[in-house]
């Protein structure tokens, strides 16, 4: 049976009083609901039973600590990660220690995936699944792992309410989207786009999912001129003209941290007559942020210069600090880190007893000075 209910405001600002005075300013309004500045992903990890508990116990130690924001993917780890989250949420909801809308669940769909376990033949697989059952026409698959077409996403939202076991998911993704540009030409990844659009439309107006948007790698960061980029204005302009002035694009997910600014710091994006980071954007059209790659997969945990930690006062560990980056940033609705042990929770979680950087401070560490 699937838990009904999504996250409201009066649910998320009852979890966010339950940490607020340990917290201070650790959640931030955004979309109408208040949200955690530190989320945590699910990406990494290997599709095992061991890793399943290790997420499930993770997952358990965030909600419990002070995170409000789950980021899965029916891909990752071979849909492994969705139900790791189902485990945990459904123990805590039973318990009553913990209420459906206190929590914001976001997942993608897009790339192909197994199911638990990858398949001695994995074209053959995909034959059999996709292919002859109807699913996906061979003229859909883009790079031998995408695809967007309106009947894939939503099997795929089907697979991600059970998989979660929630009615309703707060936020789905168009996964990658600009996976498409490597063989479609950008007319057609237009209608493709806006296809996908429709198909999401149409799963708000069902209940099954609240919100949509898409995320990205390249797609936002790089200049106009690379072949897989995409003007987040254009995006919204197929929003609207699928969805009206009403439509419910209302998110983006992109690589953001202290190795990977381009978000804030790379005029890439065209916007009223020239060229501004896609944060502005986002900012200026009302969108919600999602940073992932905040410790670029442990990268930046460790071994960050001397210049660099100075900046953050009150911190003692690399890790610590490259979230703070993140979640002080300005248009940043939330930092999403991958975390499975619920030490790494507790000492990720350890940063939002800090305050963020002022914007004075947090300029500084640009500036030099």
């Amino acid at each position: 049976m699937l838990i009904p209910g999504y996250a409201t405001r009066e649910g998320t600002a009852r979890y966010r009083g339950r940490f607020a005075s340990k917290m201070p300013g650790h959640f931030r309004e955004a979309g109408g609901l208040w949200l955690a500045s530190i989320g945590l992903g699910t990406y990494l990890g290997d599709p095992t039973a061991a890793m399943d508990t290790r997420y499930r116990e993770a997952i358990l130690r965030a909600l419990e600590s002070g995170t409000n924001v789950l980021d899965t993917a029916v891909n990752y780890r071979f849909q492994r990660s969705e139900r790791a989250i189902a485990s945990a949420l459904s123990a805590l909801v039973a318990l009553g220690t913990l209420r459906r809308d206190e929590v914001f669940i976001a997942t993608k769909g897009g790339f192909l995936s197994f199911d638990t376990d990858a398949p001695d033949d994995p074209s053959a697989y995909f034959e059999q699944k996709l292919i002859r059952t109807g699913l996906v026409r061979p003229e859909e698959v883009v790079a031998g792992c995408h695809v967007m077409s309106p009947r894939y996403l939503e099997d795929q939202i089907e697979v991600s309410r059970r998989n979660l076991g929630i009615e309703t998911i707060d936020l789905y993704y168009v996964h990658n989207p600009e996976t498409q540009l490597t063989e479609v030409s950008r007319e057609e990844f237009a209608r493709r786009l806006a296809a996908a659009f429709a198909a999401l439309e149409k799963a708000v107006a069902e209940g099954k999912i609240r919100a949509y948007g898409t995320a990205t790698w390249n797609a936002y960061r790089v200049g106009m001129g690379a072949a897989d980029a995409l003007s987040l204005a254009e995006v919204l302009r197929i929003a609207e003209e699928v969805g009206g002035k009403g439509h419910h694009f209302r998110a983006i997910q992109l690589p953001f941290n202290l190795a990977m600014p381009e978000a804030l710091t790379a005029n890439t994006q065209p916007f009223d007559g020239g060229h501004v980071p896609v944060l502005q954007v986002a900012r200026t059209r009302g969108l919600m942020v999602f940073a992932s790659a905040t410790l670029l997969q442990g990268k930046l945990a460790q071994g960050l210069p001397a210049e660099i930690q100075k900046r953050f006062p009150g911190l003692e560990k690399d890790a610590q600090r490259a979230v703070q980056f993140v979640r002080s940033t300005p248009g940043v609705t939330c930092a999403l880190v991958g975390m499975t042990r619920p030490e790494h929770v507790a000492e990720n979680l350890a940063t939002a007893a800090v305050p963020r950087l002022s914007l004075e401070d947090f300029r500084a560490i640009f500036s030099g000075s």
